[in-house]
């Protein structure tokens, strides 16, 4: 093979270490290919073989998690995971990070974190439909915070308020275990026909392989590897890591995609997003068993005099790979052409089963196509259990204010309060079927003119992981079965951010086990399987790790979107029943730490039988028209729950004293799972007590709506105004520099 050495660098151990790779994963490369290899080259294993990319630390992990279903039409291995909701739709949804990009440069990371995470679902044949996100910020007092908070939503909202898709739903919190290490998780969800999707693998000999979108330029170099490390104090210094986006480009390009799926142009494709052209040319030839020759001459640069290097590594936005079906090449190119994006045909299918990439008559690059992807390194890391933290009782901690001066103070903290500032930055009603909106248990958003709904939401406790990974696992994707089936939709499967620390640290290795376990037996119980994810690791700064926060996406179906619950209080007089068992569990509370000044102890059990049986019953009220108002009960416990309720609503309530046999503050601040709030109309009452008591579901009524104060028998009342106002004004006011 013909190397040009001219310009390139000579390979030294310390430019291995600057592409991010060990001694022996070096030597590995050479073993693999039986000579030195080329700068462009060592870029190339630099990209597919990070963490990132490869999954080496996390992927002997994630072989178990459950992923089938009948329903499940795509898991985990492509773009995006698809799921079959009848009448011949899909649909198609996934998350990724964009966590490291988005601490260096707030705005663009988090632009391209939502662009990336669109391409991925158009990129199998679906129109986008709805965005989500979660979003974790550092102490509100860090110096940096307030920063990050701005850019981080101006982004996300920029990029989706302009591409044309609603932002409907999503979690932010504030921890100091963020402080150096922001995360922003993004997720899309699409729809397409279910007999429609298209695949990452390319299939036939010496097909055109086609260059669509925007140019390339010098934006995104090593963006996967810099992900794939952890922060210092110099992290500044990798901006030009992180990528521009367009999402004008991108909307053109999405209608474009569509287009010439539409037309049967497409074989295979595959977005360009980490490593850009590399990966996603490895990607199609390896899982079609071919090899892929480039002609990088060919390439559309918005920038002179690139090397082939900056080419193969650039993670310039908005911009695909196809191979495409030879007959229908000036069909296809007539399309891109009308939506005024670049088209070129930039290499072929061939038998090899070779990478070959190609620059001013050079052979830049000659690789198997399948080690490169294949061997790269898998490890088994030592990782070591958590600890099992200590069960704090109820009984051993006092309270140091009353009940209702403990709601206000909750009410209007950092992690309870209102995110409206947030979500009114995004369009969350753009395509006019967004039918619950941000702020809610879960979004609704209507499919295509009904009758049918999904419901979605993001859930994590990252508190409750760092305490007890398993349980905190389980309680994730329990949360996230709890808020789809408190709008009245049916769970049917997840997408997750698996977002942890260094893997290196047997502890923090330990943390991601853990967690995977738990979500597993979660997935298993309430038949609610993972068809697509993200792993984002190393995410620390100066060896201080963020709090474990295994994200996850939900997605669920409602037969009649009409029949869809809200957790507002809709009326007067209407019983308020508790729906689960309430042992007043206190261990890492909202209430503990924000209150009594303690982070500490085991975070509630989930008990998955528990989940179901009681979500199953209340999915059964909705739909029967039972329920006049819904709500599952998670951060803040029961009366935080009821006050978000009643400001909902503008309506009041009057609650009976906790039972003797549970302390008040127990009783009313407790994070037990398993449990709704759900309102009825008294005539109803008897029949709804006698069926839960019937099933075994236990019920209590604590109450009825009414006037415009939260009254509890033996407290000070406290009215809705007074708590919403506290609720709506934290966040403007942190914001504005007041708070």
């Amino acid at each position: 093979m013909t190397r040009l050495l001219r310009n390139e660098p000579q390979i030294t151990p310390e430019l291995i270490a600057a592409h991010g790779l060990k001694p022996d994963e070096y030597q590995r490369i050479l073993d693999l290919i039986g000579r030195e290899p080329t700068f462009t080259e060592l870029g190339i294993f630099s990209a597919m073989w990070n963490e990132h990319c490869s999954y080496k630390s996390s992927r002997i992990h994630l072989r178990g998690l459950p992923t089938k279903a009948p329903w499940v039409i795509q898991g985990p291995g492509e773009n995006a995971g698809v799921i079959d909701i009848g009448d011949g739709l899909a649909v198609v949804f996934k998350m990724e990070s964009h966590n490291h990009p988005s601490y260096i440069e707030p705005y663009q990371g988090a632009t391209t974190g939502v662009g990336g995470i669109l391409r991925d679902v158009f990129t199998m044949g679906a129109r986008p439909i709805a965005c989500l996100n979660a979003l974790s910020f550092g102490d509100p007092s860090h110096p940096k915070t307030r920063h990050l908070v701005s850019g981080v939503v101006a982004g996300v909202g920029g990029y989706g308020n302009s591409f044309g898709v609603p932002t409907v739903g999503g979690q932010m919190r504030f921890h100091t275990r963020y402080d150096g290490n922001i995360l922003v998780n993004a997720m899309a969800v699409g729809l397409a026909e279910s007999d429609k999707i298209f695949y990452a693998a390319a299939s036939g000999v010496n097909m055109p392989i086609v260059y669509l979108g925007s140019k390339t330029g010098r934006d995104g170099i090593h963006g996967a590897t810099m992900a794939s490390a952890e922060f210092d104090d110099a992290s500044e210094e990798k901006r030009p890591t992180v990528q521009v986006g367009d999402p004008f480009a991108e909307k053109l390009l999405l209608e474009a995609c569509l287009e010439i799926m539409e037309a049967d142009c497409v074989i295979a494709i595959q977005d360009m997003g980490a490593a850009g052209l590399t990966c996603s040319a490895v990607e199609m030839g390896a899982k079609g068993d071919l090899g892929v020759d480039l002609d990088l001459d060919t390439v559309p640069t918005r920038e002179t005099g690139m090397s082939a290097y900056e080419m193969m590594l650039s993670e310039s936005q908005e911009r695909m790979l196809m191979v495409l079906r030879p007959e229908k090449e000036q069909e296809a190119e007539a399309i891109f052409q009308k939506w005024g994006l670049d088209f070129a045909v930039v290499g072929y299918t061939t038998p090899s089963k070779r990478f070959v990439v190609k620059h001013g008559g050079d052979v830049m690059a000659d690789l198997p196509i399948k080690e490169l992807g294949d061997e790269a390194p898998v490890y088994d890391r030592p990782h070591v259990e958590t600890p099992q933290p200590a069960v704090i009782h109820a009984r051993e901690i006092k309270p140091p204010v009353s009940i209702t001066e403990a709601l206000v103070k909750l009410i209007a903290t950092p992690e309870l309060c209102s995110k409206r500032w947030v979500w009114e930055q995004y369009d969350h009603v753009i395509g006019g079927n967004t039918l619950q909106r941000p702020g809610g248990d879960a979004a609704v958003i209507r499919v295509q003119e009904g009758p049918k709904g999904l419901a979605l939401t993001v859930d994590v406790t990252p508190r409750y992981c760092e305490a007890d990974p398993f349980e905190g696992g389980k309680q994730a994707v329990a949360e996230a079965w709890r808020n789809i089936t408190a709008v009245g939709g049916k769970p049917l499967a997840i997408t997750d951010n698996l977002n942890f620390g260094n893997p290196e640290r047997p502890e923090i290795m330990g943390q991601l086990v853990g967690c995977l376990k738990g979500i597993s037996e979660a997935c298993i119980a309430l038949d609610f399987p993972i068809v697509s994810g993200n792993v984002s690791l190393y995410n620390e700064t100066n060896g201080r790790g963020i709090l474990p926060t295994p994200s996850i996406g939900g997605v669920g179906l409602l037969d009649d979107f009409k029949k869809s619950a809200t957790l507002t209080f809709k009326a007067a007089d209407e019983a308020i029943l508790l729906i689960g068992d309430t042992q007043g569990w206190l261990g890492q509370s909202v209430y503990l730490r924000d209150i009594c000044g303690r982070e500490e102890g085991a975070p509630p059990p989930v008990d998955l039988a528990a989940e179901k049986r009681n979500g199953d019953v209340v999915r059964g009220m909705i739909k029967s028209g039972t329920a006049t108002a819904v709500h599952d009960i998670s951060d803040g416990g029961l009366l935080v729950a009821l006050a978000e309720m009643a400001m909902a609503g503008g309506v009041g309530a009057v609650l009976d004293a906790a039972p003797e046999q549970t302390l008040p503050h127990a009783w009313w601040f407790g994070e037990d799972q398993a449990r709704y709030i759900v309102t009825v109309p008294m005539e109803h009452l008897l029949t709804v007590m006698s069926k839960l008591k019937a099933v075994e579901v236990p019920c209590v009524e604590i109450g009825k709506t009414g006037g415009r104060d939260i009254i509890i028998e033996g407290e000070t009342p406290v009215a809705i105004d007074a708590l919403k106002a506290g609720f709506e004004s934290w966040l403007p006011d942190y914001m504005n520099g007041k708070a």
